[in-house]
């Protein structure tokens, strides 16, 4: 008489997923098991901080400040202010500066790096708004951005910034705009270029100074904000 399906059922995941009998093998299959696990969460943990809100088109493109992605955020806004989706690109400034530059004998403004790869992405030099008042962070952008956009009587802004600080930026940006008639978009750098890519984030120094730092960064601007 054949046993019941149910008590078959340990038999034969035996035979399709053999575990090592010897130490060894258990703990190489223990430490797979647990890698894969870790690179799945780490996915998963770094997937849920990239959102965008869509906006086909839009009356200016603003670029959120960000010394160590500054190159990837302002080529991605020079691209879709090409592409048709804002009529001229805003920057701010977070009064910190870069390198030292031979050239200029000085260390520049990263907002004057940002305007300079703007220029080199072919973006004429009377598109480019740049907003002198020193910001302290998103919420002071996003504060500054509604001014603008209020005094400019634009209807509409699409906003850029890094894949990871996207959740962030997108929840204060729609905390500031509230009660506002300016439609806000957003739209995240692709990652790979400055921003390690969420499968891989975890194997480069940056990929830690951006993930776990963000959550960080969420809860605290949660209790301040809320």
């Amino acid at each position: 008489m054949n046993p019941p399906l149910e008590c078959a059922r340990p038999a034969t995941a035996r035979r399709l997923f053999p575990w090592p009998r010897d130490r060894r093998g258990r703990i190489i299959a223990f430490a797979t098991v647990c890698l894969v696990a870790w690179v799945l969460v780490a996915w998963g943990a770094a997937r849920v901080l990239i959102v965008n809100e869509p906006l086909g088109h839009a009356d200016a493109v603003a670029v959120l400040s960000g010394s160590a992605a500054y190159k990837e955020r302002t080529r991605f806004a020079a691209q879709l202010f090409k592409g048709g989706y804002g009529q001229r690109i805003i920057v701010t400034n977070d009064n910190d500066r870069g390198g030292w530059s031979a050239a200029e004998e000085r260390n520049p403004y990263y907002y004057e790096l940002e305007v300079a790869e703007l220029r080199r992405a072919g973006i004429p030099e009377d598109k480019i708004v740049v907003m002198l008042e020193p910001v302290g962070g998103t919420f002071d952008e996003a504060v500054l951005f509604r001014r603008y956009a209020e005094t400019e009587s634009l209807h509409s802004i699409l906003v850029v910034t890094s894949a990871y600080h996207s959740r962030r930026a997108l929840w204060t940006l729609r905390k500031v705009f509230k009660g506002s008639n300016i439609v806000i978009g957003l739209e995240p750098v692709p990652t790979g270029f400055q921003t390690p890519s969420p499968i891989a984030w975890w194997l480069r120094v940056r990929g830690w100074k951006t993930v776990p730092v963000e959550y960080v960064k969420i809860i605290y601007h949660w209790v301040q904000l809320r």
